[in-house]
Order: structure tokens, then C-alpha cells, then sequence
């Protein structure tokens, strides 16, 4: 993109201007209607889908739960290996 340097709009390497900035109203307005677009493209899933999805979650906390604690385990073992225990 190149600058005009005798105006404030932007020229494109085809020659085309860029439109005049909207106002505040506008942009809110053509916001709303993107939203409301995004949302049309919105699939909700069916319940089969919804309860599988869950217990891979489910599934996939435990798991990293397991994990985090025998690492904890791992870590507080060898802790008390190099420091000596209190006793």
C-alpha cells in the first residue's frame, strides 16, 4: 500500500482508494452485524456429542491430576532422600 502523500487516504498498489473512515455509530452498528453473522455460523452440538466431548474432559483432568501427583510423590521422596528426613 502506498501513501498519498497529497491526501490522507490510502492507495492501493491497483490504484484504489480505501473508503472515508465510518463514524463511532457506524462501526458499532457494522460490529453488531458481524456478530450476529458469527453467530449464525454457530453449530451446537447434540447430545451424544455434548456427553462425549464431557468425559474426554473429565477424562483428560484426571489424567493430569495422576500426573501431577506422582510427580509431587516423585518429587517429595527425592526431597527427603538429599535433605534427610526430620526426625
Amino acid at each position: 500500500m502506498d501513501q498519498d502523500a497529497s491526501r490522507d487516504d490510502v492507495a492501493t498498489t491497483s490504484g484504489a482508494t480505501r473508503e472515508k473512515k465510518l463514524n463511532v455509530f457506524a462501526r458499532i452498528a457494522l460490529f453488531i452485524r458481524q456478530v450476529f453473522g458469527e453467530l449464525r455460523k454457530v453449530v451446537t452440538p447434540t447430545r451424544q456429542e455434548l456427553v462425549k466431548y464431557t468425559l474426554v474432559v473429565l477424562g483428560f483432568v484426571v489424567v493430569m491430576m495422576a500426573l501431577v501427583y506422582g510427580l509431587d510423590t516423585l518429587f517429595t521422596l527425592l526431597t527427603q532422600y538429599v535433605f534427610g528426613s526430620p526426625e
